[in-house]
């Protein structure tokens, strides 16, 4: 992964914790407060997965990535009271798994 791609997954994934935790202390008002905790942060979520896929080492994970970033971005634009508004929360754990298993194994001596 070259520098710049991490500099901005990084940044990305900074947005994404404040506007969690923002969203979650309700420092805003309701209205404010929605938008950042149930839309922008699945939004900026699924653009650093979007960013992560091309880097996996496993690149059978690398659509699967893609597909986890997708659901993000489009489940959070999805009402909230639709039935399908639980997907960006599927995407979101897809992602992180997928994250967590492409991790390179350490070789023990």
């Amino acid at each position: 992964m070259n520098t710049n791609t991490q500099t901005i997954q990084g940044i990305l994934s900074i947005a994404a914790l404040l506007c969690l935790i923002v969203g979650f202390f309700n420092l805003f008002s309701p209205e404010i407060n929605n938008l950042l905790y149930n839309k922008i942060f699945y939004v900026l979520i699924g653009a650093s997965f979007f960013l992560q896929a091309p880097t996996l080492v496993n690149k059978n994970f690398v659509y699967p990535m893609y597909a986890a970033a997708a659901i993000c971005v489009i489940g959070a634009f999805l009402p909230q009271d639709s039935q399908f508004s639980g997907l960006k929360t599927i995407g979101l754990f897809a992602g992180v798994i997928l994250s967590i298993f492409n991790r390179p194994r350490q070789v023990r001596k």
